[in-house]
């Protein structure tokens, strides 16, 4: 029997999508036919990536950000939750139509999830960072994840790089499957002398190509820039002496990174994940007023990583500051075949 396991990324940049992209592969490799689940750029992302596989349409959660990003959530809370629970119908009524349905994993949506099948949450973030808030927006998670039969962190038992995102003493049923990338190192010679990454909702991509294009226009250096918007066709335009793309797929974004001889993006944690089995150096600008890539960038300053500073801070004299840090640094990790041990599991009826 064709044994069917729906990956749903959230669509909140391409973070989420990206970490799933070697959970797909790891599926397929393991006779499992992988159902991508997801909506807007993530879901266009992921038929780009594997246009060979079913997909399935979701609500989309229209996530926006404010000037307060968590008094901006709050507001949006009712919409999204709506989102939510339409999404658990249409994964309960496609589960119930295919009896081949072996198992659910999500990242980071809530209503991805079924009694029948097992189901899998993905997240590096059991506690959530929101200023005075964090207590509760982490209890909010937490009784989110124990809904799910386990919780895959993708970091290491030490919680090497989502450092506090991931501690707890609470009982959640959590799995540390390692450092999930979906890049391989490679030797290429470094001719980008940088290379900037955006991603992320809008308006906050938008303004930081805006403020990094106006500091590295009339720089000699070789810039690549890569926008971070899917669309239907590939671009790739000039302005000056910065090269820039609309996406790259994972492919071709792993060769600019290995020809890059630093990076420039936001500390968001797939990113950090991986440059980090790239063995990159990178200066992080982390989205303002969203705590926990402020709280990573901070992270990764103290261990001498890598720098970081506020968008409007940021300044071409800035990326000197680079040559005092380390740089990211990890090990691929090798999914193991134990995790798939969960649907193996009767179906519940």
């Amino acid at each position: 029997m064709d044994k069917k396991i729906i990956v749903a990324p959230l669509n909140w940049g391409l973070g989420h999508t990206a970490r799933c992209v070697p959970i797909i592969h790891f599926l397929i490799e393991n006779n499992y036919t992988p159902v991508i689940a997801s909506d807007g750029n993530a879901l266009v992302f992921l038929q780009k990536e594997f246009p060979n596989l079913k997909h399935l349409l979701l609500p989309s959660y229209h996530i926006k950000y404010g000037s307060n990003l968590k008094f901006s959530l709050f507001l949006q809370s009712p919409k999204i939750w709506k989102a939510i629970r339409k999404e658990q119908k249409i994964i309960e009524e496609f589960i119930d139509e295919n009896s081949n349905v072996v198992g659910v994993i999500s990242d980071n949506r809530f209503g991805v999830r079924s009694g029948k099948v097992p189901s899998v949450y993905i997240t590096h973030q059991v506690n959530v960072f929101s200023g005075f808030t964090s207590l509760l927006t982490s209890k909010i998670h937490q009784k989110i994840i124990i809904k799910f039969d386990e919780c895959w962190i993708p970091d290491n038992d030490k919680s090497e790089f989502s450092g506090k995102l991931s501690s707890t003493k609470n009982s959640l049923n959590l799995k540390f499957i390692g450092v999930l990338s979906r890049f391989k190192k490679e030797n290429l010679e470094e001719t980008i002398d940088v290379l900037i990454l955006l991603s992320g909702p809008e308006p906050n991509r938008t303004l930081l190509e805006s403020k990094l294009k106006k500091e590295f226009l009339n720089s000699d250096n070789k810039i690549v820039l890569v926008q971070g918007k899917v669309e239907e066709k590939q671009r790739k335009t000039k302005e000056n002496k910065i090269t820039i793309y609309n996406f790259l797929l994972s492919n071709e974004l792993q060769k600019r990174i290995h020809q890059s001889k630093m990076v420039v993006c936001r500390s968001g944690y797939s990113s950090i994940i991986d440059l980090a089995v790239l063995h990159k150096k990178v200066f992080f600008i982390p989205t303002k007023n969203q705590s926990e890539q402020e709280y990573l960038a901070t992270y990764f300053q103290q261990k001498k990583v890598a720098p970081f500073c506020a968008e409007e801070d940021f300044t071409l004299k800035k990326l000197l500051e680079i040559e005092k840090y380390k740089g990211l640094s990890s090990e691929e990790t090798q999914l193991n075949t134990s995790l798939l041990g969960l649907f193996k599991c009767k179906r519940k009826l």
